[in-house]
């Protein structure tokens, strides 16, 4: 904990591996004389049980002395890619949250299984050398918005069988979300697999240090795309100036990072496209594909060429603007 920041609030969902951070967490803080950490727990009404298992957290909590805040998910539910909704809805909820306890980090139980199967879900999607490095223990809130905010992870190197051990000796029971074992979810679908893959010798262990590996190319690879993004790109209050000369003269990889990077920076997204999408746009953009013409559209963004009045690299620079922007009708 001693680079972690504090104070903090623990996510909590009622399962083992939150549970579990809750119980060292209040331990940790008891024991340095640290404030206690805010439990947040997230009712996103999926279920008809999902009210009586946050007031469940909640009685869990007080036995520790702690205090719970229950954060309810308003409005319509999707009837698609339903991960993904609950996902943003509750760190938002969380987020704000935070910010109405002036608190700067938000604690969560991601452990090394997580590590593991992120890893293959990404694999799976094609997911390039960023995807694919693993989840770090500390990194900046997952949402655009908050960038003041610091997600936690301090269960990384923690076996889910071990958190499980634990709590049985604490005498802690904790519940299970039924969702997590149904077909239909991808992340559901990877977790089967996982016993069958430990039996090859791809154990979770194996799978998460294959993810460090890649985390530690990567954070060499970020001091080089900033070297690259230094060269090919200027910045307007209304778009990015690109130059695809000095962009495509880069190591691919790089280039690819680079590209990633700018369309993060205009669209205010989170995360970065798909690989295979941002692939082909690359190859447009630099000249090793079909021409890029008039433009093309990618992850909210439109890049395509310069108004003369712009082309700070001269003839063939581009210019990277929202995608909104265009549509709405504003110049630029």
């Amino acid at each position: 904990m001693a680079d972690m920041p504090w104070p903090g609030a623990v996510a909590v969902s009622g399962g083992g591996d939150s549970l579990a951070l809750m119980h060292l967490l209040a331990d940790w803080a008891r024991g340095a004389r640290a404030p206690k950490p805010l439990v947040l727990c997230v009712d996103h009404g999926l279920r008809a049980t999902s009210k009586k298992e946050a007031a469940q957290v909640a009685r869990w909590a007080k036995a520790l002395g702690l205090t719970c805040e229950i954060l309810t998910v308003k409005g319509p539910r999707p009837t698609s890619d339903i991960e993904a909704w609950a996902r943003e809805a509750r760190y938002r909820l969380m987020a704000q949250a935070l910010g109405r306890h002036k608190l700067s980090a938000l604690y969560v139980g991601h452990h090394q299984d997580d590590q593991a199967e992120t890893f293959l879900l990404r694999l799976a999607r094609g997911s390039g050398l960023d995807g694919l490095s693993a989840m770090r223990s500390l990194s900046v809130f997952p949402l655009p918005g908050f960038e003041e905010l610091a997600l936690a992870r301090p269960l990384l190197d923690v076996p889910r069988e071990d958190l499980r051990h634990y709590l049985k000796s604490r005498g802690q029971e904790w519940l299970e979300d039924p969702m997590n074992a149904q077909a239909r979810f991808a992340r559901s679908r990877i977790r089967a697999l996982l016993p069958a893959l430990a039996e090859a010798g791809l154990t979770a262990q194996r799978i998460a240090d294959a993810a460090a590996h890649l985390a530690r190319a990567r954070e060499a690879l970020d001091l080089a795309t900033a070297a690259v993004l230094a060269r090919c790109c200027r910045r307007h209050e209304k778009f990015l100036a690109l130059d695809p000369a000095a962009l495509g003269a880069a190591p691919r990889e790089i280039g690819l990072r680079a590209l990633a990077a700018l369309l993060k920076i205009v669209s205010g997204e989170a995360y970065r496209p798909r690989f295979d999408a941002l692939e082909r746009l690359y190859d447009r953009v630099c000249g090793f594909g079909p021409p890029l013409g008039g433009g093309a559209t990618l992850h909210g963004c439109r890049i395509g060429p310069a108004p003369a009045r712009h082309r700070l690299f001269g003839p063939d620079t581009l210019v990277i603007t929202r995608e909104s922007s265009i549509r709405g009708g504003k110049k630029t």
